[in-house]
């Protein structure tokens, strides 16, 4: 146990292992992805300075701690994992009613969204219900291949930006719309890579995830492919945007080559080692992933947020 595991344990007793399993460490990369949504409306200089106010405070509450921690929560109950996953090493046997803890806290965030936006309070409800029925059997779409990864696109990928942006009370307009298309794409490359590490789990309980049906050679295909279409529509949004060839547009245009790169960097090398990779080692990759995503968020309020 970790010293920082012991302390929570000290303070909030068998608690705690409700607070772990709804992976705070993926609070900060969700909330940076929800509010880059905010900024593409109103500007970074206008998030910074407050504009948009308690909804925008209250909206990434709702959604980062209430929506996503209660989904990973509800998804801890049913899946039982063992080994590590996604934002959360060595999991803690999942406790009593974790599965109502987490939808219950799904519930106060939809009451809190309805109070917002109505964009923001539909796009709360879509994810919502689609992490239900991602998680729950029967349905369990989460072992449906393809649709696990579609569920996903449209969730992390398309409609959490969506919700930043719709908090603001803005319609989503211009090249916006195809920033956020280009996101759903870059989540389509992501997705799989959480998987490879898992193929042995998920084979043993039977889920047949994309990662399982495709396999590792043709998960890391589709996520090179996916990638590739994600910043092509980046640049397609650029070029909408009416970058010109002087300096600021060169900065813009070389703040998207970074996070390609970042990608770059992340997907070939892994192509290249995949025979030889043990769990550990597909794990590592994707952590690096992660990073990528998180240069992605910053490369893209750099180029259209300023």
């Amino acid at each position: 146990m970790t010293d920082r595991r012991a302390l929570g344990y000290r303070l909030l007793g068998k608690g705690f292992d409700y607070l772990l399993h709804l992976r705070p460490a993926e609070w900060p990369i969700l909330t940076v992805h929800l509010l880059t949504g905010s900024a593409l409306s109103i500007g970074l200089a206008g998030l910074l300075a407050g504009q948009g106010g308690w909804r925008l405070v209250a909206g990434t509450f709702a959604f980062v701690v209430c929506l996503n921690g209660g989904t990973l929560a509800l998804n801890s109950a049913f899946d039982r994992d063992e080994g590590d996953v996604a934002y959360l090493r060595r999991p803690p046997p999942p406790p009593q009613g974790l599965g109502v803890f987490g939808f219950g806290l799904m519930v106060i965030g939809l009451i809190i969204a309805w109070w917002l936006p109505p964009g923001f309070g539909y796009a709360y409800a879509l994810c919502a219900m689609l992490s239900v029925l991602y998680s729950v059997p029967p349905v369990r779409l989460k072992a449906v291949p393809g649709v696990d990864w579609l569920v996903n696109m449209a969730g992390f990928g398309l409609l959490t930006p969506y919700a930043g942006w719709a908090l603001t009370g803005r319609e989503v307009a211009g090249p916006g719309r195809i920033v956020l298309i280009s996101f759903a794409l870059l989540f389509g490359a992501l997705y799989p890579l959480t998987q490879l590490y898992q193929l042995d789990e998920d084979r043993r309980r039977g889920d047949r995830t994309l990662a399982v049906m495709l396999g590792r050679d043709r998960s890391l295909a589709l996520s090179l492919a996916m990638t590739v279409l994600s910043f092509a529509g980046f640049a397609l949004a650029g070029a909408g945007s009416g970058w010109v060839t002087g300096a600021p547009g060169l900065l813009r245009w070389a703040a998207l080559a970074s996070a390609a790169a970042a990608w770059a960097a992340v997907l070939l090398p892994w192509w290249r080692r995949r025979s030889e990779m043990d769990p550990a080692a597909h794990q590592t990759g994707m952590h690096r992933a992660l990073a990528a995503w998180a240069i992605t968020d910053m490369a893209v309020l750099f180029a259209w947020a300023r």
